[in-house]
């Protein structure tokens, strides 16, 4: 079986969910297959893409990423390939078989103006060329057919996301917070902290975290990981909490996430809205209790080993965190969290996916 993989996410994102899903998915092919050919776009700082070493790469520039990321590609095959873009491209030649990944329909529900436009078009058109797609979740192919209801007899696949191994309970704690040189997150960790990790979009709530913050007085720091505060996130946050309450890390890697998960009293992930919903795994295998919402993807994701708030409020969250310091509460969802991530893999992921690779072309 032949098999193109369109690398573009790696130029389009320098993280994300799409590019962890990407890095997970080419690597196994990667270590396990032949025939596997790679488009790329030249230089990226892409974390995950750097830590890469792909063979039979060619570059993919006739137009600059701006116009060729909205283009299908211009490749002439012949012999019947598996063509997967990481970002909504397909293959004209006519012995492809195209496949598509979809993530999650957050431009449909939150975009406004020309930019839901132009990601609605670009999504429509690359899953009606696509012979076969994949959904990460059950709640993502329910919201592929009410945006798509025409795609009904398309091969559609539920192929859940995984979690990395990077991420697992550290026996001896102390040893490690020891050898860390990192400062910002060992001041950190020296604190009792909730932590908040991804990004700060509106429909994650982030707003809601950092007000549910500012009812504890203190008592609980607040870590942020992702991206640098934009200047109305640091007034925002400033109205709420003070400077010593807060701190925000950019550009960790998994060791060093790890480590933020291992120690923190608890997770917060108020999102309204995921396609998957990696972080919450991610906490359940470090022992991090997860409090966050029962919403779109999330129950499928958390089961019943996370804490799930129905009413987006500071009370009802606030609440939730007060029942963390009951110990028996704490290791009951500890426990269930280790249970839990036991269900997702990427090894899982990738199997699933060279078998709904097979059965495509054997048809197509």
């Amino acid at each position: 079986m032949n098999i193109i993989f369109d690398n573009i996410i790696f130029a389009i994102q320098r993280s994300g969910g799409g590019s962890v899903y990407w890095y997970e998915l080419i690597s196994r092919f990667a270590r396990t297959h032949q025939n596997i050919f790679f488009l790329e776009q030249g230089k990226t700082s892409n974390i995950f893409r750097k830590s890469l070493k792909l063979e039979s790469c060619e570059l993919d520039r006739a137009f600059p990423l701006r116009i060729n990321m909205y283009l299908p590609v211009y490749r002439t095959v012949n012999k019947k390939t598996i063509f997967h873009s990481s970002y909504y491209r397909f293959s004209l030649s006519k012995n492809i078989v195209n496949v598509t990944t979809i993530h999650d329909f957050t431009a449909e529900y939150y975009f406004k103006g020309l930019s839901r436009f132009v990601n609605y078009h670009q999504k429509r058109i690359a899953l009606k060329n696509s012979h076969g797609i994949i959904c990460i979740s059950e709640n993502t192919k329910r919201d592929l057919l009410k945006f798509h209801p025409k795609l009904k007899n398309k091969e559609i696949k539920v192929i859940y996301n995984g979690v990395s191994d990077s991420f697992y309970k550290i026996e001896n704690l102390e040893e490690e917070i020891l050898k860390l040189d990192d400062l910002g997150i060992k001041e950190c960790l020296k604190t009792k902290y909730i932590l908040y990790v991804g990004h700060r979009t509106t429909y994650k709530n982030f707003d809601l975290a950092v007000k549910t913050l500012a009812e504890f007085n203190g008592q609980l720091h607040f870590v942020i990981v992702g991206e640098k505060l934009k200047s109305e996130e640091q007034k925002f946050i400033n109205n709420y909490l003070s400077d010593s309450q807060y701190t925000v890390l950019s550009g960790k890697n998994n060791e060093q996430l790890n480590l933020l998960y291992n120690n923190a009293f608890c997770l917060i992930y108020p999102s309204s809205y995921e396609g998957f919903g990696i972080p919450i795994l991610e906490a359940m295998k470090t022992g991090c209790p997860v409090i966050t919402t029962n919403k779109s993807s999330i129950p499928e994701v958390a089961g019943d080993a996370a804490i799930m708030v129905n009413d987006l409020s500071v009370k009802a969250f606030g609440t939730a965190i007060n029942s963390l310091f009951d110990l028996g509460i704490r290791n009951t969802y500890i426990n269930k969290g280790y249970k839990q991530a036991e269900k997702f893999s990427w090894d899982k992921t990738f199997n699933e996916v060279v078998q709904f690779y097979q059965s495509l072309y054997d048809k197509g």
